[in-house]
């Protein structure tokens, strides 16, 4: 007779995987077969099903952080957000590339979160979703940025793309729950914009699920008391957001418009500067050593007048000329520069302006929403800070439109002196000089040189510690400096017949319909203080929601003394489900009790008005069939971790405390279905109080027995401890205790085994367990198999998974 030494396999094994770094967040995306994985090096990685294959790899670098504490899918599966503690950010990744399409700071350091979609659908609904492109259709599509700047972001500089499309996602609204120290919880609408900020709650958040229906959120928290940890539940009203659902879907959508519009324009402004800066090291470059040597006592733009002036160089700047700049420099030099100019030029109105209107746009959208005080009020919404703001976007419009005369002004003294000089050069060198270029000056184009001279060679002792400072463009500059210093070189209001009205005019001064102007004001300091204004007006509905999210229930569920290491508690229960058919939470989690861990399953309704039978039950593990030889495997068994597969199935590791080492780690599929029987619920109902902790209550709590005959199988080879389960895909993945060792299971296999009977205790007494071959085998693998197993049954040849041994060492 043959000996098998394993249950029927009702999970393949489908890839196995031995990884550098330990793992210490796995999460399967709910839509594809992928599975995103945080480890200990600060890396985040994506890996398919398949071999268990890398896809990529998003490093740890100084601006997003290194330290990766939780990861969340949205909802649709074309974007990962992860959380890092040492930064305190959020990043938002592109499932396709490792690239960050949006990040935003937290106030504390996120130790778990969760990201939601709402599946409530009323016509209201309906109908906004078919009208929200209309801002798409009446304004034009926002230019993207040059690619050959540092800090350029990818959402904004790819051509033909649409990946602020892809960053705001569906319009259904979808909210990403954060939980962290100190009672922190954030909601954030389409994981852009804080809709919600949580107060009242003490501790650290372990695990929270915002419902579906946007009744309720749940919370699962621990406070840490003389060594040990206090763990509780808690589940909050959220009436508000489930009442207002409309309207708080349109002000949400309104509000992730406004905020990838603030990064647009922000990315606008840094290429700018990056092209302003250009311009001063390539004229610093050519300078320096000019100024450094020069033995005259005048400066450099004394040496230029007199040059302009009388047509004669002194020595000193002849040898500059020819020497430093030469012709062919001079002309490359001032093609260069021109260039730079023109990217500051075209920066400010293709996307400056282009950026602005459309934030006008929004906020004045977001205005009528206001306006409608029956409906947006109770959310917070204020008419009144809205204006400010689009008062606040004008004032920012008109300083752009000053810097665009600025720079068209600079533009043209710039082209004069680089043709004069570039002729003045030619003479010097006797070089002829073309018609078109030697014709005379007028005294306009004198003017212009004259000009350029005063502004860009006029040395300031308080530029020389940095960029500039002997070749200064601060008329341009001046506007791009995150300073809150007044402007060195303001623009000449004098006679200027429209600002002297406004001047002389009380009533218009303080006219709502004209937007103030900062003439003494960089264009960066107005952008800082129009993001500030817009802030606050939106901040207001995120007071006001959560202020609205009341605690009613409370349930301390046990006292953890298990004093592991912090990252290995990431994967520890409890565990949080929102099941969106039936409109229940479910929370995971373990007690322990005679050394043993059980498992209890906690569920309540999302509506805190209504009640749910057997609200808490505890499951034991008792038997589990071999499928092959009818023989029934009995022990004790802890469980060390469980999630939910999908709405009906839960899957859990246990471990055989008995069992010998690398046969006493068991996968199982606990269906919900045999643990809330409605033939027997009565029997199974919680006698104890939920004011007092439930560890304190075991024999309180009712225990339902389970036995398998199949969706088990033994891990073999392997001290599993961890599990994530999708039932979308219907694939497991398995982490071992040492959190490097990985083993992804295909959950539904339905394969007829036609094996003789054989007994597990037999097996033992042999101690010459069959080696386990994969189902594909080659010519050579076959014939050793065949020769290894002719002791026992010549005419059976076994195929089953390959296990590797010595992955888990």
């Amino acid at each position: 007779m043959l000996r098998f030494p394993t249950c029927f396999p009702s999970f393949r094994v489908v890839g196995e995987k031995q990884l550098p770094q330990e793992i210490i967040f796995l999460v399967w995306s709910p839509k594809r077969d992928l599975i995103a994985l945080a480890n200990t090096a600060g890396e985040v990685l994506l890996h398919r099903l398949a071999s268990f294959h890398r896809v990529w790899s998003f490093p740890p670098n100084e601006n997003t952080g290194k330290e990766v504490t939780c990861l969340a899918w949205r909802p649709d599966g074309k974007l990962l957000a992860f959380a890092l503690a040492d930064t305190k950010k959020i990043v938002l990744c592109d499932v396709e590339k490792p690239e960050s399409l949006h990040s935003f700071s937290v106030e504390a350091p996120v130790s778990c979160m969760h990201w939601m979609e709402v599946t409530v659908e009323s016509s209201v609904l309906t109908s906004f979703y078919n009208a929200e492109d209309e801002s798409n259709l009446l304004l034009p599509k926002l230019p993207t940025l040059p690619k050959n700047y540092s800090n350029t972001s990818k959402i904004f500089s790819e051509e033909n793309s649409d990946e602020i499309i892809k960053l705001l996602g569906d319009v259904r609204l979808n909210i990403l729950v954060l939980g962290g120290s100190s009672g922190f919880i954030e909601l954030y609408a389409y994981g852009m914009f804080k809709i919600a900020r949580v107060t009242g709650i003490a501790g650290t958040c372990l695990a929270l699920c915002l419902s579906s229906d946007l009744k309720s959120l749940s919370v699962v928290t621990e406070v840490s008391t003389s060594g040990a940890s206090e763990v509780s539940y808690f589940q909050l009203e959220t009436n508000l957001l489930y009442s207002f659902l409309p309207e708080v879907t349109r002000m949400a959508r309104k509000f992730t418009h406004i905020s990838a519009l603030l990064q647009y324009i922000n990315l606008s402004l840094t290429c700018m500067c990056e092209a302003w800066e250009e311009i001063l090291m390539q004229m610093d470059s050519r300078l320096t050593k000019f100024v450094q040597e020069k033995n005259t006592t005048t400066s450099v733009q004394d040496e230029f007048m007199h040059l302009l002036l009388w047509g004669k160089a002194s020595a000193e700047l002849q040898t500059l000329l020819m020497n430093q700049l030469t012709v062919k420099g001079l002309k490359k030099l001032g093609q260069s520069i021109e260039s730079s100019y023109s990217s500051i030029q075209k920066l400010v109105i293709s996307h400056l302006q282009s950026g602005s209107e459309s934030l006008l746009y929004h906020l004045s959208e977001l205005k009528g929403m206001a306006s409608w005080k029956q409906k947006y009020e109770p959310l917070g919404l204020d008419a009144a800070g809205i204006e400010d703001a689009i008062t606040a976007v004008g004032s920012f419009i008109l300083k752009a439109n000053e810097l665009l005369q600025v720079i068209d002004s600079s533009m043209k003294n710039f082209k004069a002196f680089f043709r004069w000089l570039y002729v003045a050069m030619l003479r010097m060198t006797e070089d002829h000089v073309l018609p078109e270029l030697n014709k005379v000056m007028t005294q306009k184009d004198i003017t212009f040189v004259a000009e350029f001279l005063t502004e860009h060679f006029n040395e300031a002792p308080d530029l020389y510690n940095r960029k500039g400072k002997y070749f200064n463009v601060e008329r341009v500059g001046q506007y791009l400096k995150d300073e809150d210093d007044d402007l060195v070189s303001p623009p000449n209001t004098e006679g200027n017949q429209w600002y002297d009205f406004l001047q002389n005019s009380s009533y218009l001064k303080e006219s709502p319909l004209l937007f103030p102007y900062y003439p003494r004001k960089s264009l960066h300091f107005v952008k800082r203080r129009m993001e500030n204004i817009i802030d606050q007006c939106l901040q207001k509905p995120a007071d006001v929601i959560g202020k609205s999210m009341n605690q009613a229930i409370c349930i301390p569920l046990y006292r953890d003394t298990r004093s592991e290491d912090s990252t290995r508690r990431l994967f520890k229960f409890p565990f949080l489900w929102n099941n969106k058919t039936s409109n229940l939470h479910y929370l995971l989690f373990t007690i322990l009790e005679d050394s043993l861990y059980k498992m209890c399953i906690l569920r309540r309704h999302t509506d805190i008005s209504q009640s749910v039978s057997n609200g808490l039950i505890a499951i034991k593990f008792g038997s589990f069939t071999y499928a092959t030889t009818e023989k029934v495997r009995r022990s004790i068994y802890s469980c060390l971790d469980a999630q939910f597969y999908d709405d009906e199935t839960v899957t859990v590791v246990l471990k055989d405390t008995v069992g010998r080492e690398g046969r006493d780690r068991l996968l199982v599929q606990l269906p919900l279905s045999l643990v809330y029987n409605s033939e027997d619920s009565a029997e199974y109902q919680f006698t104890g109080t939920y004011s007092t902790r439930l560890d304190e209550q075991c024999s309180a709590i009712p225990t339902r027995t389970m036995h398998f005959e199949k969706h088990w199988r033994l891990l073999e080879s392997m001290k599993a401890q961890y599990v994530a389960g999708n039932g979308f895909r219907k694939v497991s993945c398995v982490l071992s205790s040492n959190l490097r060792h990985v083993r992804v299971f295909e959950m539904d296999i339905d394969d007829e085994w036609e094996l003789d009977e054989s007994s597990d205790e037999e097996e033992e007494a042999g101690n010459k367990p069959v080696k386990i071959k994969e189902e594909v085998l080659s010519e050579s693998e076959t014939e050793n198999q065949q020769a290894g197993a002719a002791a026992f049954a010549p005419e059976i040849v076994i195929k089953v998974e390959k296990l590797d041994p010595e992955l888990d060492s």
